[in-house]
């Protein structure tokens, strides 16, 4: 079964989603259950996607990375996703910050620190995400203070992606005591930095495969020039940088929804029960294709979102819609086919419970969806 199809999806990003898939056969999906089971960060995967151009290169061409569009990207983060999430997901953060680097930075901070990932030399991360809150971007309490020709930042972030692992990270500061949304900057960090702490988050109870941390900066020094942008900016970049990101977290609940329907639909004609097997059931059929309802109009949202956000055409609220919407069609398909498993579905060895797990995570991260309806409500317009 392919609901994957390549109908949604350009002419030019299908050759990338058929390559995103072979190595998703081959290297995910077979090791996905024994990552799930030790959360070991899935290193030797991941150098294999780098060198298969697959990842760590989601910047511009003229700094090594591939030049990928959103669709691009789009289209292979369904296939990840679709085979494992864990390991999908840490494929795809290894140039979370580089892609903010890309996005922000000056064509010295460009030049400076993306060769190095587009190499596969470097893995980066980001840190936004405080234990206080997540989604109040303007309630942050991270502090970064000039002093000379330097930046101290002191505070605590919290589900910061790859704050172990990664070589440096963009991390979301307040450098006007004022606050609000003009009160905020990006800096790139090297994790090496004195007073820069991070322990991984190991009590998950899904995408264990990929990694987030505890990050304590205390007293961490960095030169003016890992500022990205100017001042008091940062608010901004990140909003944007999370229009492109949210879509890629649509994404995400289109390949565990996927995963999820393909798992129901092999159980229910496996399963002998009676005098046939449990598909025989008219109830069970009907569920089948209300999943598939659901499933389908999530994607094809996703993909319209895709062209809107892509062509700058109203981005925040375009992509606040993909977001809810795949991923709240992510958990609950998942949930239902975990049921139709009926006590099978209950066992961690089985893959539909860990599809359930997984799919859990991406209505929070990246904004909550209620969030997400919110920001979407406001930026709602006639054109729309």
């Amino acid at each position: 079964m392919n609901l994957l199809t390549d109908t949604p999806i350009p002419e030019e990003s299908r050759d990338i989603k058929a390559r995103a898939r072979a190595f998703a056969d081959e290297r995910i999906r077979p090791e996905a259950m024994a990552h799930d089971a030790t959360g070991e960060f899935p290193i030797e995967i991941l150098r294999a996607a780098q060198e298969a151009g697959l990842a760590g290169r989601y910047f511009p061409e003229a700094y090594g990375g591939s030049g990928w569009t959103l669709a691009d990207r789009l289209a292979v983060i369904e296939e990840w996703f679709r085979a494992d999430g864990g390991i999908g997901l840490a494929l795809q953060l290894a140039d979370f910050g580089a892609k903010v680097v890309a996005m922000h930075g000056s064509d010295e901070q460009r030049s400076a620190w993306l060769p190095p990932v587009a190499e596969g030399n470097r893995i980066t991360g980001l840190a936004a995400t405080e234990p206080r809150g997540g989604s109040d971007l303007a309630g942050m309490g991270t502090t970064a203070r000039r002093e000379g020709d330097e930046y101290v930042l002191d505070g605590e972030k919290y589900w910061t992606s790859n704050g172990v692992v990664a070589d440096w990270i963009v991390v979301y500061a307040r450098t006007d005591e004022a606050g609000g949304h003009d009160a905020y900057s990006l800096f790139v960090v090297p994790t090496d930095s004195p007073g820069y702490e991070a322990e991984a988050i190991d009590d998950k109870m899904g995408l264990r495969a990929s990694q987030q941390a505890r990050v304590e900066l205390d007293g961490v020094r960095v030169p003016a020039s890992n500022l990205l942008g100017e001042p008091n900016r940062g608010f901004y970049q990140i909003a944007e940088f999370f229009n492109y990101g949210r879509i890629v977290v649509a994404g995400h609940g289109i390949g565990l929804a996927a995963a999820a329907i393909e798992a129901a639909w092999d159980y229910v004609h496996d399963r002998e029960l009676y005098d046939g097997v449990v598909a025989d059931n008219q109830t069970v059929r009907h569920e089948l294709v209300d999943m598939r309802e659901r499933f389908e109009a999530a994607r094809a949202l996703t993909w319209t979102a895709c062209r809107h956000v892509a062509a700058g055409e109203d981005p925040a609220f375009w992509a606040s819609l993909a977001k809810d919407r795949a991923t709240e069609a992510a958990e609950s398909i998942a949930g239902d086919a975990a049921g139709l498993h009926g006590g099978e579905g209950l066992r961690e060895e089985n893959r539909i419970s860990k599809i359930r797990r997984d799919s859990a995570y991406p209505v929070v991260y990246e904004g909550a969806n209620a969030v997400q309806r919110d920001i979407a409500y406001g930026h709602w317009s006639e054109g729309n």
